[in-house]
């Protein structure tokens, strides 16, 4: 009887393929968040109003779970390569308590942005929160000073020139391009749970070990990328943004 199954090269060419493919979604989403960042900077230095806002606890939180949910699944990785199937489930299933800890998270800070005024699309006047603590305006570079419920140029010690009227129409650029960010991460963290979910009925059927693990390394190459992408994004809007 003949053997039908792959040879050892076909199998070596297909992990090969498996991992290029891998490879190349990454660097397909880091030239995507290239071009956001590069633009937000853009926008940011073009701009003649930009608020800067202090990230709720929350981002803080969704930061922490997902570096955590990281160190899981690479245990998983680990304990498949040693062909430990028993042990690959509950890893993999941490994985994904973790995940899902981490967009709970993420729906707390974007609510508590909203109830700020900070939405997709919002104006200045909307801010909510105390001026000089939980957020600031700059115009043109210059941080405005806020007295009672106007705001005015630093050197208008005067305060005889109020800036409301400007201002009122001004849409907040700032606010749009956090959600875009953070949106856009997101879309793709939906994609790494959904993995997460596959990766735990293989796991639980036992389909990870030494001999063949290929789905699982790329879902936790996948997922590192991913918890490096928000630690990435969470630093640049934390002291960039």
């Amino acid at each position: 009887m003949s053997n039908t199954g792959p040879t050892a090269e076909q199998q070596g060419r297909l992990i090969k393929a498996k991992r290029s493919i891998t490879y190349l979604l990454c660097f397909s989403i880091v030239m995507f968040f290239a071009g956001l960042t590069s633009a937000y900077l853009v926008s940011k230095g073009g701009s003649t109003y930009w608020v800067n806002f202090d990230l709720p606890a929350a981002f803080w939180w969704s930061t922490a779970f997902i570096l955590a949910s990281s160190l899981t699944l690479h245990m998983a990785l680990v304990n498949a390569r040693r062909d430990r199937k028993r042990q690959v489930a509950p890893w993999v299933v941490a994985t994904l308590a973790l995940g899902l800890c981490f967009t709970v998270s993420q729906f707390k800070g974007w609510h508590a942005l909203l109830e700020d005024g900070y939405a997709l699309v919002s104006r200045l006047k909307s801010l909510q929160g105390e001026y000089g603590r939980d957020y600031t305006i700059q115009r043109m570079g210059e941080t405005l000073v806020k007295q009672g419920d106007q705001y005015f140029l630093p050197e208008d010690t005067g305060f005889e020139h109020p800036l409301n009227a400007e201002m009122d129409q001004v849409l907040n650029s700032a606010s749009s391009y956090f959600y875009a960010l953070t949106y856009a991460h997101f879309a793709h963290i939906i994609g790494g749970l959904v993995a997460l979910v596959v990766m735990s009925v293989m796991a639980a059927m036992g389909r990870y070990g030494q001999a063949d693990h290929q789905g699982l390394w790329a879902g936790t190459l996948f997922w590192h990328f991913l918890a490096g992408l928000w630690v990435y994004l969470f630093l640049f809007l934390a002291f960039v943004h």
